[in-house]
């Protein structure tokens, strides 16, 4: 989360100097978060990152006004759902009305080499686990904890409650507290062996 607290002085530097150091910068901090993001929405890969891009020529286009966004990642994200939705009633030819209509691809992103160790078993049995959840809570899981998104973030970027955020993720936890606790158990025996 620190490398989030300089946004501010990227935004700044942007929109005052034109800074080109500061926009990818700015791209590198977004970029996975983002492509994780729309690749969730419209399952393509080619397109997530098309969509991505697209985010930010965007934010170039506009860097002039780019200060006067309170809170630039509610808008990138934004930005990067309302693009999924249009791309997606374009090839579709079906508008989107409610996230609950979209059926989200769950992807889960290892960082650290106890992650890695994860078997494909137990992969699987957390991506099944994830899968039974209805979309909405999905998405809000992703943007909440693998993100690192605020309650108040999350409402923002999908037009919905703070409340709704918070009892989304209960769910979430709850429904995943349940299926998961003894592939989480082999897990740490797993992360274990790892460390040794």
């Amino acid at each position: 989360m620190d490398q989030l607290a300089c946004i501010p002085e990227l935004q700044q530097k942007i929109a005052l100097y034109d800074d080109m150091k500061a926009y990818r910068n700015l791209c590198d901090l977004f970029y996975n978060r983002l492509y994780r993001t729309a690749f969730t929405f419209i399952k393509s890969k080619e397109s997530a990152e098309e969509i991505v891009s697209d985010v930010f020529i965007k934010v170039w286009q506009m860097r002039v006004k780019l200060a006067e966004i309170e809170n630039l990642s509610v808008y990138l994200y934004t930005v990067t759902k309302n693009l999924c939705l249009k791309y997606i009633t374009r090839q579709y030819k079906n508008p989107v009305i409610n996230l609950d209509e979209i059926a989200f691809e769950t992807t889960i992103d290892f960082k650290t080499p106890e992650e890695i160790c994860i078997s494909s078993d137990i992969t699987k049995k957390i991506r099944e686990a994830l899968n039974e959840l209805p979309p909405k809570c999905r998405l809000i899981l992703q943007l909440v904890k693998e993100d690192g998104l605020r309650y108040k973030e999350v409402a923002a970027i999908l037009n919905i409650s703070e409340l709704t955020v918070r009892n989304q993720l209960a769910i979430a936890v709850k429904k995943l507290g349940k299926v998961l606790p003894v592939y989480l158990e082999s897990y740490d025996h797993i992360a274990v062996d790892c460390k040794t």
